[in-house]
């Protein structure tokens, strides 16, 4: 007797979409911790994530802080890279015809130092074919001039987004940080803007002093803090954007796991970033995806957008 085989449940449908722009599933990795791609490429396919965030991109090379520019804390790391980067005509040279390869969504991030540096890379990237989204950068902590002074003011906020969507083709999200009073304000002045979509929270500045040493464990003296320890403010901040814009929202801050990564699309994310946590492990992104889809066919669930935002 042939014994009859079980039925497979039906797979949930793991698509969201981000300004019309749609995932294959939510999960994306976050500017500065992924690189362009290549590296990460050598562990799994990269088609396996919804998307990919290269890191931040200038309109000249940036050669970054002076090291020491990294130190590990509790529960994370402090960061003050300054935004190395190659330029971005050698962005569009070597790293964007290996992105577009990877059947998944680019998004570029934008960084600079004052508005009329920003639009300069907005205008080289304009149509660029393997461009899908352009993330603004208005909220690096390591640079000593714009990023985060920019993102801190909402009038500030306003003006550089509505000038980002008037030299993009593609969709732009604001990227922003949580180092600010009451982040919604910021959020509705990008949406004043028009903005098509957030992404929160950036890094949080924080400090390490080497008490061995007794100086600071980093050349900038402060840093950003990412990791699990940020990971509490993040969601909160998250909720509080969801129910304060009405635009879709890529949560970060601290994602290791799905269950992270759940919890920030209850609060009310489309889709979430890893970043951090490719340090600690390099599939870590690939695994939070597949773990998203597990939880999804363990709770019934028919449609991953059936998550955002259904706490209340």
């Amino acid at each position: 007797m042939t014994k009859k085989k079980e039925a497979k449940p039906n797979m949930p449908d793991m698509r969201v979409s981000i300004a019309g722009v749609e995932l294959k599933n939510p999960v994306v990795t976050s500017s500065g911790t992924f690189g362009s791609g290549q590296e990460y490429s050598e562990f799994y396919d990269l088609a396996r994530l919804g998307g990919i965030t290269c890191k931040g991109i200038a309109d000249v090379p940036w050669e970054g802080n002076p090291v020491p520019r990294v130190a590990e804390i509790s529960s994370g790391m402090l960061n003050a890279i300054g935004l190395q980067n190659p330029g971005v005509e050698e962005f569009m040279r070597r790293d964007l015809p290996f992105l577009k390869e990877q059947d998944t969504v680019v998004i570029v991030n934008v960084a600079g130092h004052a508005e009329e540096e920003y639009l300069r890379v907005v205008d080289a990237l304009n149509g660029a074919e393997g461009a899908d989204l352009l993330e603004i950068n208005i909220s690096c902590p390591n640079v000593k001039a714009g990023g985060l002074a920019m993102g801190t003011d909402p009038r500030m906020v306003e003006r550089i987004t509505r000038l980002s969507k008037e030299h993009a083709s593609q969709p732009v999200i604001m990227k922003l940080t949580p180092n600010v009073t009451d982040i919604r304000e910021i959020a509705k002045a990008a949406e004043a803007g028009g903005a098509d979509a957030l992404s929160l929270i950036n890094t949080v500045t924080g400090m390490k002093i080497d008490i061995e040493r007794r100086t600071f464990a980093l050349s900038n003296k402060t840093g950003g803090m990412s990791g699990p320890c940020i990971k509490p403010l993040a969601v909160r901040m998250v909720y509080e954007v969801a129910r304060s814009v009405k635009l879709p929202i890529i949560g970060m801050g601290g994602i290791m796991n799905a269950d992270d990564a759940v919890e920030f699309m209850l609060a009310g994310a489309t889709a979430v970033s890893v970043g951090m946590a490719n340090f600690v492990n390099p599939y870590a992104a690939a695994e939070v995806a597949d773990g998203l889809r597990d939880y999804c066919v363990r709770h019934g669930i028919s449609a991953v957008r059936e998550l955002i935002g259904a706490v209340r």
